[in-house]
């Protein structure tokens, strides 16, 4: 089971894949900042992530039989709408609505709190196990990120700005967490819909604020953008949920805004700054607790039945319906008969039992 458990790892290469498309993200928009309002800007990158991916998915086509990924069912319909809700509309309008009332410093402190709350959210509402090794090297992620956004001593002003953007951690932190009950579906289909209805929220917002649309060229490297930073970081962020669980997705990409400073440095030419070291070393300091991670104990898996894209292993012994190929990836209703052993796992979609 030690390289099932190896295998598993894979979560942790998705959630860095995420966190890396998202955090150059930020130095990229800069750019566009000065011809595109922030409100516009947010819509089109949704925008440019839903239609990029739904054009992705025209052009792969439909997999041979069994190899797709599971489509979202009915059932999941209540997960996705919330989803959508609270991540791409709720989130981005108190964002905007608070940016507007507080200082740019006191904002990129706040902003960390989605992390805090995305872990404490999985931990004590959704129970996902955690040890103190991973509450230590998630506080130590968190602190460097937030020592990386210091801009010297944070002016709130109004408190209902500051407010906001914690509500908009909040709304992303659950988003985060209700993301993980559909996280066995087709990634790039729930970022498809995420990106849509998203996108064409926050643009017809724009638009009712009397925002002109940019130049055709602004607008296909928006949409460009977002389909990087925005769409294909929500499908590896999906994976890595599928994997790993909220926390320690969320720990993970949590680096995304130390990804931003480098590629500015590395980019744009900023000169680094003590605060950029102090803060690598916090997270340097994190992720090797996050990666030294073994959690194992003897557990008991119940019966369960569900659909995801999978391959035969110790979790995954079932017949198969006709047409499909169990010798590769692939995806098909099975049941998981009850059983008791003992291996290292992490909290993803098959382990998600109690712990004493």
């Amino acid at each position: 089971m030690a390289e099932a458990h190896r295998n598993d790892r894979r979560g942790i290469l998705f959630a860095f894949a995420s966190a890396v498309l998202f955090g150059v993200s930020t130095p990229l928009s800069k750019s566009l900042l000065g011809d595109v309002p922030p409100v516009l800007l947010a819509g089109l990158l949704y925008l440019g992530s839903g239609l990029g991916l739904g054009l992705f998915r025209l052009v792969r086509g439909r997999p041979a039989s069994g190899a797709a990924e599971a489509t979202l069912t009915r059932r999941d319909l209540p997960w996705l709408a919330a989803v959508v809700f609270c991540g791409g509309v709720a989130g981005p309008v108190l964002l905007l609505w608070g940016l507007a009332r507080t200082s740019a410093s006191a904002a990129a402190l706040l902003l960390n709190l989605e992390g805090v709350l995305t872990a404490l959210l999985a931990w004590f509402v959704f129970r996902e196990n955690f040890d103190r090794r991973i509450a230590l090297g998630m506080a130590a992620i968190v602190a460097g990120s937030a020592l990386l956004s210091w801009g010297g001593t944070p002016e709130i002003g109004v408190p209902w700005g500051a407010l906001a953007i914690a509500g908009a951690c909040a709304a992303w932190a659950l988003d985060n967490n209700l993301t993980r009950k559909i996280s066995a579906a087709d990634p790039v289909q729930i970022a498809t819909i995420k990106g849509l209805a998203a996108g064409a929220s926050n643009t017809t917002l724009a638009l009712l604020l009397g925002v002109s649309l940019p130049a055709p060229v602004t607008l296909g490297l928006a949409g460009l953008l977002g389909l990087a930073s925005y769409g294909f970081s929500l499908v590896f962020f999906i994976l890595g949920l599928r994997h790993l669980g909220s926390a320690r997705t969320g720990a993970y990409f949590s680096t995304a805004p130390f990804v931003g400073a480098a590629t500015s440095i590395a980019v744009l030419g900023e000169r680094p700054t003590l605060l950029f070291f102090a803060a690598a070393m916090l997270m340097g300091i994190g992720l090797w607790l996050h990666l030294t991670e073994r959690h194992e104990h003897e557990h008991e898996h119940g019966y369960l039945e569900h659909d995801h894209r999978h391959e035969h292993d110790e979790h995954h012994q079932h017949e198969h319906p006709p047409g499909i190929d169990p010798r590769g990836p692939h995806s098909h209703p099975h049941a998981h008969l009850p059983m008791r052993h003992t291996h290292a796992h992490y909290p993803d979609i098959h382990h998600q039992h109690r712990h004493d």
